[in-house]
């Protein structure tokens, strides 16, 4: 290795544990009596000259961390074989770890690998230990090194001894001798490495999970090459059209939906859990597995995929009344809760045709429910994955008729923070105290505004009955505020400047806020009450902005607190619990998220060292704070720990929203509180964050 090549940095759960995985399966089918590669990728070595009659040796260019991984594993299974008296199996593990005696003449030449400086004294250690291995002994015990020889060793011995050590050690070893299968490029020692490497590293269009699965499912289907394009034809060309080759996002990261959809399915069909990069090679191993030809794999592949698209075509509709798995569709996609598609992929399974459609009803509902429920809280969406999982094999093992039972009773068993099902006094204290504007994301508040529209017209909620043709359209109205975010300029106020910074926060309650239409002029926007009622009456024909404007003569603070429990309220129907919902525990956590700090922004590069920041009111206008490199807030010198702090000190007053009052630039009027809701959106988990208020 050369010295430039980086330390070891392998780990148990990124590498060993996928690694040894694959060389088990290859053994356990040799066992069976079926042959099956596994394939490593690529190395690139460069030719070092070698003088006549000694070893020929190569410069490792790429692929340095794979090659030590690989030594450390054939001498694990080495050790292993020699502890149980199969020397013959030993010596073939052996000769694939040590070069022969007689071509040695330093150290180096010993082994096959020999790494970089940092890495050779705990490396030579670990391979030259006599067996089995004392690893608490070892002074290189806590390097990466000798925690991978030491979870091989442990994972080798334990395999061997599930049955006859003597017969798995047979099949290990072919494994590792003729299954395993590498690329080398070989460079002359006069060639450009580096430019090879870069070649390798960056450059070209990377191939899609899509691409990979179709290259190998057609080198496997058998037949001549006219029958071949015909099912291609047939069965993949769907997923080149421009449906499945769109993007979709899901977190922060977008793939193709053809690709999202594989890996989905393959959840749907294995009850595994699987990452984006490891989708490819779960698919082969299912194929591999699984006793079905490709060629009856892909039409079911096909036709799952159609039906698939059916739905979500359906639920990217904007208008017309949706059946309960399109709906459900297109509001979890509001919520960027794609985890749920394989759930949906397995109900509309051939093998689930069983399952009654008001099971399948319940199931979707009490999803949904448990997922708008958190969205509304802003609670942990970290463990989604891992509970789908965990829920579609409680399924797959179920009665088909108690599907939606068991969905509804699994989530009203979760009690942590990172599962449980919120209860309708959290719900509704969320909903009529919190400004829900700035907490949820445009398109979330849009589809809960929508739902709350037709449960009004007599689609969904606890009502049956239809008082409208049709449901409202979907994703295409904007939310408006009844009273403006600009209020001072038409509308009678006349409190201090506490009641104003009250007000500024209670008009983005879910109380002020309608649906309009695309009609509805947004000059109008910030006028009085009257103007605002009578364009309302004039441009909207929804019933939620009917409920304002027909039964109130004045629009005020109050009744933007009366509307928003009202609407709380209803909302919880639409989304109901369980009566046995559990809820969370009070032991299960003491707080539901982080506590943001100023500290945090500078360190995210959101505010800078000595940063000045701007008093909001008018009456302190013109009243600077500085922002220093720890978090703290300096107004005239003096510190403060946080926003609120300081906003008090300026204003003289009992309590000050310190997040709100303080401006980062005063002409587009952006606040501390902004910045803050930036930084939550990169967090990796969302919580609901504590307010310092």
């Amino acid at each position: 290795m050369p010295l430039f090549q980086r330390p070891y940095v392998w780990s148990k759960e990124r590498q060993w544990e996928p690694l040894w995985q694959d060389v088990k399966r290859v053994a356990e089918r040799l066992l069976e009596g079926h042959e099956s590669n596994h394939f490593l990728g690529a190395v690139v070595l460069q030719q070092l000259p070698n003088e006549l009659g000694s070893l020929s040796s190569r410069s490792v260019i790429d692929g340095q961390q794979r090659l030590t991984t690989l030594q450390l594993l054939f001498d694990a299974i080495h050790g292993a074989l020699e502890t149980r008296g199969l020397t013959a199996f030993a010596s073939q593990m052996k000769a694939l770890v040590e070069n022969p005696e007689a071509y040695r003449n330093s150290i180096e030449d010993v082994y096959k690998v020999w790494p970089t400086n940092k890495d050779r004294t705990g490396f030579n250690e670990v391979m030259s230990a006599s067996f089995p291995v004392a690893y608490s002994g070892l002074q290189s015990k806590d390097t990466q090194i000798a925690k991978a020889h030491e979870y091989f060793s442990e994972v080798v011995s334990s395999w061997l001894d599930e049955s006859d050590p003597g017969l798995r050690g047979r099949s290990l070893v072919d494994t590792i001798s003729h299954h395993l299968q590498i690329v080398v490029i070989d460079l002359q020692s006069d060639e450009d490495a580096q430019e090879i490497f870069e070649t390798l590293n960056a450059r070209g269009t990377p191939l899609t999970a899509a691409d990979l699965i179709k290259n190998f499912v057609f080198q496997r289907l058998e037949g001549s090459a006219q029958e071949i394009e015909k099912a291609y034809h047939k069965y993949w060309e769907l997923f080149e059209t421009p449906f499945w080759e769109a993007e979709v996002t899901t977190g922060r990261l977008t793939y193709p939906r053809s690709s999202l959809f594989l890996s989905q399915w393959l959840i749907a069909q294995t009850g595994q859990e699987l990452t984006a990069r490891e989708v490819f090679n779960r698919f082969k191993h299912y194929v591999e597995d699984l006793s079905q030809p490709v060629d009856e794999l892909l039409p079911r592949l096909h036709e799952d995929a159609r039906t698939y698209q059916e739905l979500v075509k359906s639920s990217l509709e904007s208008s017309g009344q949706l059946g309960h798995l399109p709906l459900f569709l297109y509001r979890i996609s509001t919520l960027d809760s794609q985890v749920f598609t394989s759930l949906v992929i397995w109900l509309q399974e051939s093998k689930a045709e069983a399952i009654p459609a008001q099971e399948v009803e319940l199931t979707v509902s009490s999803i949904e429910s448990w997922v708008v429920r958190r969205a509304i809280l802003k609670l942990p969406t970290k463990r989604y994955n891992l509970l789908m999982v965990e829920l579609l094999n409680q399924l797959r093992k179920s009665d088909p008729s108690q599907v939606g039972q068991i969905t509804e009773a699994f989530f009203a068993n979760q009690s942590s923070v990172n599962s449980f099902w919120p209860s309708d006094d959290e719900v509704i204290r969320e909903l009529s105290t919190r400004p829900t504007y700035r907490r949820l994301g445009r398109p979330r508040l849009r589809m809960i505004l929508e739902a709350l529209e037709d449960r009004r017209r007599g689609f969904g909620g606890p009502t049956k009955g239809k008082y409208a043709d049709s449901t409202v359209s979907r994703g295409v109205h904007s939310i408006e505020h009844i009273m403006p975010q600009e209020w001072r300029t038409n509308w009678a106020f006349s409190g201090d400047d506490e009641d104003a910074a009250e007000r500024d926060s209670r008009v983005h309650q879910l109380g002020n806020l309608t649906l309009v239409t695309k009609a509805f002029n947004s000059k109008l926007s910030n006028d009085g009450w009257e103007e605002k009622r009578a364009a309302f009456k004039e441009h909207s024909t929804l019933l939620t902005t009917a409920d304002v404007v027909d039964s109130m003569d004045f629009w005020s603070d109050n009744s933007i607190e009366s509307r928003s429990k009202k609407l709380a309220k209803e909302i919880t129907e639409i989304w109901p619990v369980p009566d046995n919902n559990v809820g969370l525990k009070e032991d299960a956590v003491t707080t539901s998220g982080v506590r943001v700090k100023v500290a945090d922004l500078v360190q995210a590069g959101l505010l800078s060292p000595g940063q000045v920041i701007f008093a909001r009111t008018q009456a302190h206008l013109g009243t600077q704070a500085i922002v220093s490199e720890d978090g703290g807030i300096y107004v005239d010198d003096k510190r403060y720990e946080t926003p609120s702090a300081a906003a008090k000190a300026v204003t003289k007053a009992q309590a000050v929203a310190g997040w709100w009052f303080w401006l980062v630039d005063i002409e587009s009027g952006e606040s501390l509180s902004s910045i803050r809701d930036t930084y939550r959106s990169t967090l990796e988990e969302e919580g609901e964050l504590e307010e310092d208020e």
